[in-house]
């Protein structure tokens, strides 16, 4: 058996996409995750997305599955989302300029700006961000809404971290100088601190001014990467609510910059690339 797949990347955040129609049993791409995302031994990337369509009249036209490079299985993402929609249009499984997702996080809104070739840009409505501390969740007795400015525990210290969901946990640690900061360190110990009983994504902002944040990220499940949707949109949340940033801004991660807005209306927006890579066929027999 022959599992045919794409590869794409958005900011260097990259992910393999799979039809569920190419796959006879979806327990298995449970098992096989982490194999294919090993940058040696399989296909290489951050994460798995498995898409499947909708009935019509259905709240979404698509819905997505998403797992981490571990294994594990993962709500939502935002660049993911973004290379989802567009390998939709790219494979011309989806003509229109807007198309509804369903996440385990929930029902997303994705609009394609423009395209040229392999790159598309779009525009992704992220949801509104959960600020209370039993949502995210994070286990503070008493409860905290929102949780700002906490000292986290971490390697015989107190972090000062901003916590919030959209629709995965995150963890915000602003730092004025990445080259101080032991990122492989320090994030894999606030990812599974045991204040967070889902695990958490951690997100290092250093503040350029109020108009923009730079982002270096430790994904849960995966470990440092270039860039993250719901990362960016994480630290731009943990900004305005520290006062440090207007509540539209651009995020600058290590793969370019995303521009995230948090609306008057409460929701986040956000706007930023998605490019295919390359197309191919996963042999089975390797897996067995």
């Amino acid at each position: 058996m022959r599992v045919p797949f794409h590869k794409l990347q958005a900011l260097g955040n990259d992910f393999i996409v799979v039809a569920r129609e190419d796959l006879p049993e979806e327990d298995r791409l449970a098992r096989w995750a982490a194999r294919w995302c090993h940058r040696h031994l399989g296909i290489g990337a951050d994460g798995v997305i498995l898409v499947a369509p909708l009935p019509t009249g259905a709240e979404a036209d698509f819905e997505m599955r998403l797992w981490n490079a571990d294994g594990t299985e993962a709500e939502i993402s935002g660049n993911g989302i973004r290379c989802l929609a567009a390998y939709l249009l790219f494979t011309g499984r989806w003509r229109e300029p807007s198309v509804r997702i369903r996440t385990k996080a929930g029902v997303r809104h994705v609009e394609c700006l423009r395209h040229e070739g392999t790159r598309f840009e779009f525009l992704t409505d992220m949801g509104t961000p959960a600020l209370a501390s039993d949502a995210i969740p994070m286990v503070l007795e008493p409860a905290r809404s929102p949780v700002v400015g906490f000292p986290l525990r971490v390697r015989d210290r107190d972090v000062r971290v901003t916590a919030c969901s959209l629709g995965n946990p995150h963890c915000v640690v602003f730092v004025e100088n990445f080259a101080a900061v032991e990122i492989p360190e320090i994030g894999p110990a606030i990812e599974r601190h045991p204040l967070f009983p889902e695990r958490t994504n951690v997100e290092f902002v250093r503040v350029r001014d109020r108009q923009n944040l730079e982002l270096r990220m430790w994904e849960r499940g995966v470990g440092e990467t270039l860039s993250s949707g719901t990362g960016a949109s994480a630290a731009l949340v943990a900004a305005v609510l520290n006062g440090l940033a207007e509540r539209e801004a651009w995020v600058h991660t290590l793969a370019g910059a995303l521009r995230v807005h948090w609306r008057p209306d409460d929701r986040i927006t956000v706007v930023g690339t998605a490019d295919v890579v390359f197309r191919g066929e996963w042999v089975s027999e390797f897996v067995e």
